[in-house]
């Protein structure tokens, strides 16, 4: 329990300094992106049973002289046959960096690595399974680091310790990225994330990858991305720490508004 509670207090601290940062005189913010997605799955999520998955998406991502920002809430409705009925659910993430670069004021550089962070994620979920509810909140906080790959916009890993809510406290691993590339006159974004926990004494490691495909529509018309088509493909591996279960392999249709 001490160690619990010690580790949950660190991520409180970690979120709270950056939250001041953000807020304080010196604070700079480089550049920011608000947008809002639609995701409708074409086939079903085996765990819940559900045929008819909605889920909208609020994203926001900002970088900083301090590091940067990515936050989300996930607002998903699902219906299904009768003897499922009916899951609704709002999840969200808040993951803030500190830049090593910025507590020392001097470049942390080496090799592929352009900069490593002091690393922090919230994990808030509320879900109703027909009329049952469900919470839970993660705090995880750990080691970050932004890598220069040729081609690629952005690739960031994270490695946290998590002081999960509902079960044992485990290691997760995280890697985005975003790769641009044109056809023709057509542009278009390759990117995603790959989650990665350990296991431990209730319940077992798992795996997710989770890729999006996205046609900038608005670059026919306008100079500012505005609006984005695609494809969401998401594979995961005993979701929930579920051993055996490959409950979920879904390719959805999105489209994406830049606000």
């Amino acid at each position: 329990m001490n160690n619990l509670l010690q580790t949950y207090l660190k991520n409180l601290a970690i979120m709270n300094i950056l939250s001041l940062l953000a807020f304080s005189s010196s604070a700079q913010t480089l550049w920011s992106d608000n947008s809002m997605s639609y995701l409708k799955n074409t086939s079903d999520f085996e765990l819940l049973g559900n045929d008819n998955v909605n889920v909208m998406t609020f994203e926001h991502v900002s970088g900083h002289n301090w590091g940067d920002t990515f936050f989300f809430v996930d607002r998903t409705t699902a219906s299904s046959d009768a003897k499922n009925g009916k899951f609704n659910s709002t999840y969200g993430e808040l993951s803030p960096r500190l830049s090593m670069s910025y507590l020392t004021n001097k470049e942390v550089t080496f090799a592929a690595i352009k900069d490593l962070y002091v690393a922090s994620t919230w994990e808030h979920n509320t879900s109703n399974d027909n009329g049952v509810g469900f919470v839970f909140n993660n705090y995880l906080l750990g080691l970050g680091a932004a890598w220069d790959i040729s081609g690629f916009a952005f690739v960031n890993t994270n490695l946290y310790h998590a002081s999960n809510d509902k079960t044992d406290n485990d290691i997760q691993l995280t890697l985005s990225w975003g790769y641009p590339f044109s056809v023709g006159e057509q542009n278009f974004m390759l990117d995603g994330f790959v989650d990665w926990s350990s296991a431990v004494d209730d319940h077992s490691a798992d795996f997710h990858f989770n890729p999006q495909l996205k046609w900038d529509l608005s670059h026919n018309f306008s100079k500012r991305k505005v609006m984005e088509l695609g494809i969401e493909y998401s594979y995961w591996h005993n979701k929930y720490g579920i051993n055996g279960l490959d409950n979920q392999s879904v390719v959805s249709l999105l489209v994406k508004l830049h606000l």
